[in-house]
């Protein structure tokens, strides 16, 4: 995975966990590394962020045990380039994510994308929770009516329940938070494509937090010992 670099693995798992993990700028990581004798430029940290977070969250995914049948579904909003953008999230009835997705518009295609992600990885859910969004709403019922046409098998397919509920989804809000809290000192993203990049590797993070996925051994490994398992 690190074939070929000039620095350590090592050191490189090391900056991309603390910069997805923690309240640290670039810079703070630059000059924590000089402290530990290791000259590395904030820059080249960025580029391993970049290079190496979607590949580590497709190994987790991999090992990612299954959700519940039970979804709340909800967007909330990343800034880019001072311009708000949106983030798709959905979360079961035990608060583990259950799929993210992040859009320059906030639409109905938009929604149906992120369902349709989300359908395809996991299945069917029984019942999902919204807000007042009609919006999602008809991205459901959209998908989930072509999703029971496309459907081969013999036995006859449920309709998603859908809960409208400002106070049921208080929980995704809630967990909004977690993300929220870890974008909000990056002082916006410089583009669209790092920005898309870098939430998957905060969403991991988060994800490793909630102990989501399924390792040999038995007792679930920390932060620290999960990246180094998706990194061998």
């Amino acid at each position: 995975m690190f074939k070929g670099r000039h620095f350590d693995r090592s050191v490189i798992l090391l900056c991309i966990r603390w910069y997805l993990a923690y309240n640290l700028s670039l810079r703070n990581l630059e000059e924590m590394m000089a402290e530990r004798g290791i000259c590395v430029d904030h820059a080249t940290i960025h580029r391993w962020v970049v290079r190496y977070s979607p590949e580590l969250l497709n190994r987790f995914n991999s090992r990612k045990r299954v959700v519940t049948s039970k979804w709340h579904i909800d967007e909330t909003y990343i800034k880019v380039r001072g311009r708000w953008m949106y983030l798709y999230r959905a979360i079961d009835s035990n608060g583990d994510t259950v799929e993210f997705w992040f859009s320059e518009r906030r639409d109905l295609t938009a929604a149906k994308q992120f369902l349709r992600k989300a359908l395809k990885r996991h299945g069917r859910p029984e019942r999902i929770v919204i807000d007042g969004s009609p919006t999602n709403r008809e991205a459901i019922l959209s998908c989930d009516t072509a999703d029971r046409l496309e459907n081969r098998s013999r036995r006859d397919l449920k309709p998603i329940r859908i809960r409208q509920s400002a106070y049921l989804n208080n929980r995704i809000e809630q967990d909004h938070r977690a993300v929220k809290r870890r974008v909000r000192p990056m002082l916006d993203f410089k583009s669209a494509d790092s920005a898309r990049v870098i939430l998957g590797g905060i969403e991991m993070v988060h994800m490793m937090r909630k102990q989501q996925a399924k390792y040999a051994c038995n007792r679930q490994p920390s932060l620290a010992g999960q990246f180094e398992l998706l990194a061998a």
